[in-house]
């Protein structure tokens, strides 16, 4: 992590600048995408989205591993132990793990809910032992903790022009957008670690079950039916990227360029699972080079436009308002 970022975050003490480059290095490996979006935000909040980012990752890496020799107690061990790490780090400021430190420096410094925390490491548990969603109301209960809390984590980071309160819907949902579309992607590597998020209601009326999802992922055989699957999980993504949409606009202007792009670059996964023919059981579908390229290029105009513009005028005070105010 530069110092820009460190010292325009106010991130001063060695130790903890040390923690936050190893969220910002998690981030720039693991989420492509993401990281490439971040750089479009004002340099001062970058540090604790790369938090965010690390913690959820190391959350997820745990319940993820595909090494047999991990056995399901020992990660569960982990995830307790990281539960454990990130209370007392959230008390003190301590802890062992250099993300939980981050994380929990974080949270303090823009007063964070922390129960979006705890409901985040229930829904990375069930990871552990729930391996499927009968419908699309159960998956949208386990999406809560596990990516509309990450949405709302980050809105006290981005800043709004409207009330939390009236953005936080929209963050949530653009959250669950996010990872509605990992899903869509994932679903062969997913399938290996024993999981289908795709809810069974919706492979049912196509015909499709697990068994024909393995056989296809085992074959790198096509199947329409499954096909007729994904186009229908593709559009139940799109309906939630429509639904996240307006709250980009309540954000703070700074910030808008960075929400965009990462708006149009998830997006742009679906279209290239679509251009690729649904291929997701046999190969892993992402924008093209160019494509991120362009994003960030408009992106880039935007936080240049965002920073000339002028500051909005000052309301005026209605008659007799000014005396009621004067003494908060």
């Amino acid at each position: 992590m530069s110092s820009r970022e460190l010292d325009a975050a106010g991130v001063l003490e060695p130790g903890l600048r040390a923690d936050y480059a190893v969220c910002r290095r998690l981030n720039a490996r693991h989420g492509r995408t993401y990281f490439l979006a971040t750089r479009l935000l004002p340099v001062e909040r970058r540090c604790a989205v790369h938090a965010l980012y690390g913690f959820a990752r190391w959350a997820d890496d745990i319940v993820d591993s595909l090494d047999p020799r991990v056995p399901l107690a020992e990660r569960e061990g982990r995830l307790r132990r990281l539960e454990d790490g990130l209370a007392y780090g959230l008390r003190t400021g301590g802890g062992t793990e250099p993300v939980v430190r981050a994380v929990a420096d974080t949270a303090v410094r823009y007063t964070i809910d922390r129960s979006l925390f705890a409901d985040f490491l229930v829904s990375i548990r069930s990871d552990l032992r729930v391996t499927d969603y009968p419908t699309y109301a159960d998956l949208r209960a386990y999406m809560h903790g596990s990516a509309a809390v990450i949405g709302l984590q980050m809105l006290p980071v981005l800043g709004t022009v409207t009330g939390r309160e009236e953005a936080a819907p929209y963050a949530a949902a653009l959250g669950v957008a996010f990872q509605l579309t990992n899903f869509l992607r994932d679903v062969g590597e997913d399938l290996d670690r024993g999981r289908v998020y795709l809810p069974a209601d919706l492979l049912a009326a196509h015909g499709v079950d697990r068994t024909l999802l393995e056989w296809s992922r085992r074959t790198g055989g096509g199947d329409l039916r499954i096909r007729a699957a994904l186009r229908e999980a593709e559009a139940m993504t799109r309906a939630v990227y429509r639904e996240a949409e307006p709250g980009i606009a309540m954000l703070e202007p700074r910030v808008r360029p960075c929400i965009r792009a990462a708006f149009v670059l998830y997006g742009g996964i679906l279209d290239a699972i679509a251009d690729d023919g649904y291929t997701v059981l046999h190969r892993r579908s992402s924008v093209p080079a160019r494509r991120r390229a362009g994003v960030a290029l408009a992106g880039f105009a935007g936080v240049v436009r965002a920073r000339l513009r002028p500051p909005p005028p000052e309301p005026v005070p209605a008659a007799g308002a000014g005396a009621g105010r004067a003494g908060r």
